[in-house]
């Protein structure tokens, strides 16, 4: 693949991710999980009518999709781009990509490790804040992230179209 191919293939996946439309391939995009997950962590409220556990399992099957969606992205991001980024610029997005992917397992670890029955309303309401907290440092880590690429493609993207 071209290195104004590469560029143009990982731009449209980061604007795919961004409008909350799917991956490529069968998994659900980082920023589409990652609006889901919001409204499912929102909609967790104790007191709530509904079933708390099926929401819990809604939640689980989210941070799912977000931890594929990502690895899948990440996988093509760390395969591509090295050749136009070079060693220094790669290790560095790399250790950003671990760094989301630790947050993601963090908050998987949350939510599965949280056992509703028999948490009274304050005890809820304070493991719901950590999940709400939990998953906005996924979004503000994401959103960092997404931007700082996006910089370095646009540049890439124009050394190439320079050397033409």
């Amino acid at each position: 693949m071209e290195s104004s191919e590469i560029i143009k293939r990982i731009m449209e996946e980061h604007l795919s991710i961004k409008s909350h439309v799917k991956l490529v391939g069968d998994s659900v995009g980082d920023y589409e999980a990652l609006a889901k997950l919001s409204g499912e962590s929102v909609d967790w409220i104790p007191g709530r009518s509904g079933d708390l556990e099926g929401k819990q399992d809604r939640l689980k099957q989210t941070l799912g999709y977000l931890d594929e969606g990502l690895k899948n992205h990440f996988a093509l991001e760390e395969e591509l781009l090295p050749p136009l980024l070079g060693d220094l610029l790669m290790r560095a997005l790399t250790v950003e990509h671990q760094k989301i992917n630790k947050e993601i397992d963090r908050a998987k670890s949350l939510v599965h490790g949280i056992e509703l029955q028999g948490l009274g309303r304050d005890e809820m309401l304070s493991k719901q804040a950590k999940v709400r907290q939990v998953i906005g440092n996924i979004g503000k880590l994401l959103e960092s992230h997404s931007a700082k690429e996006e910089v370095l493609l646009e540049m890439a993207g124009k050394g190439l179209s320079e050397n033409k």
